[in-house]
């Protein structure tokens, strides 16, 4: 009989809610994986940064500190999405105890606010775009709102670089860059420039690793 009813009325919303925080959990783990790729390339980057301040190339220096700012930036947003992930969860777990209550899965505003800023991350756009549509079907929620609301990174990143980099700099290079919140437009050289096409190189490819890893 049940299987008779799950084929004319399709699943049960139990099990509508058990395969929503399946996704939940697989998409958090995505975002766990991301964010250790992160922690990986900036590590690497904040190196670079040291060894480029100790060779007197502030220019260069500047350059990667910025990316190291935009990857914590990044790393935050995601760090949030995944706790809003866990917050669905937890709404949907408090959904299944109304279903023995009410019977049915009820409309709730928050699972919607907090499922509309999810779907303007990358990451995860796609996935939770298609939960959102099987919910409203569920009546939990009503139609996604217009993402009209961007991420702004550049816009952002513009305002607040400046005073960022140069704490990046002045923590990473103990106090030798970005002191009293300006960066020094020459700093007398550490030692002879030496390999300065290998630096080049390195800090290339730092560039772009974090930069696959902000636009992915």
């Amino acid at each position: 009989m049940q299987t008779i009813n799950r084929f004319l009325y399709g699943p049960t919303a139990e099990e509508k809610v058990r395969a929503w925080q399946t996704k939940l959990r697989s998409e958090q783990r995505v975002l766990d994986r991301e964010m250790r790729q992160l922690d990986t390339a900036t590590s690497k980057a904040r190196q670079t940064v040291k060894q480029l301040a100790a060779k007197g190339d502030v220019k260069s220096a500047r350059i990667l500190a910025r990316e190291v700012v935009r990857s914590n930036k990044q790393k935050d947003r995601l760090s949030v999405s995944k706790a809003r992930l866990g917050s669905i969860g937890n709404q949907l777990q408090q959904q299944l105890s109304m279903v023995k209550v009410a019977g049915s899965l009820q409309k709730s505003t928050e699972i919607m606010k907090l499922s509309n800023a999810l779907v303007r991350l990358p990451q995860i756009s796609q996935t939770m775009r298609e939960m959102s549509m099987e919910m409203t079907k569920a009546g939990i929620m009503e139609e996604m709102l217009d993402d009209t609301l961007e991420m702004e990174d550049d816009q952002e990143l513009e305002e607040e670089a400046d005073a960022e980099v140069d704490k990046v700099l002045f923590d990473l290079t103990n106090g030798k860059l970005g002191q009293a919140g300006t960066v020094q437009d020459e700093l007398p050289s550490l030692q002879d420039k030496v390999d300065e096409e290998e630096t080049e190189r390195a800090m290339e490819q730092y560039r772009q690793q974090l930069n696959g890893l902000l636009s992915s």
